[in-house]
């Protein structure tokens, strides 16, 4: 895999009058999403290309940093997913 093939980017949803968050899409790289795998009782989802590399992740309520590196498991989206998750999507540990 080449080191370039990253291409991340952050999408947060919130609520129109509270401002509250409601799902985050952390985009890893881009491509056409082959299969989506559900973790942590459909919290989050994982976004996966026909060779499984990871496109995306997508989250819709809190989930527990390990259910991320769980996902995330290579060091550059590990690290972009860590440092750009709103507060509000933390599950206390």
């Amino acid at each position: 895999m080449k080191k370039d093939d990253f291409c991340f980017a952050l999408q947060v949803e919130t609520h129109n009058r509270t401002g509250h968050v409601m799902a985050v899409y952390f985009q890893v790289r881009k491509g056409k999403v082959k299969v989506t795998k559900e973790y942590a009782d459909g919290n989050a989802f994982g976004d996966y290309d026909k060779h499984g590399r990871l496109l995306g992740i997508e989250m819709l309520a809190p989930c527990r940093p390990s259910v991320l590196d769980n996902i995330a498991k290579q060091k550059p989206a590990k690290q972009f997913v860590r440092n750009t998750i709103p507060r509000a999507m933390l599950a206390p540990v």
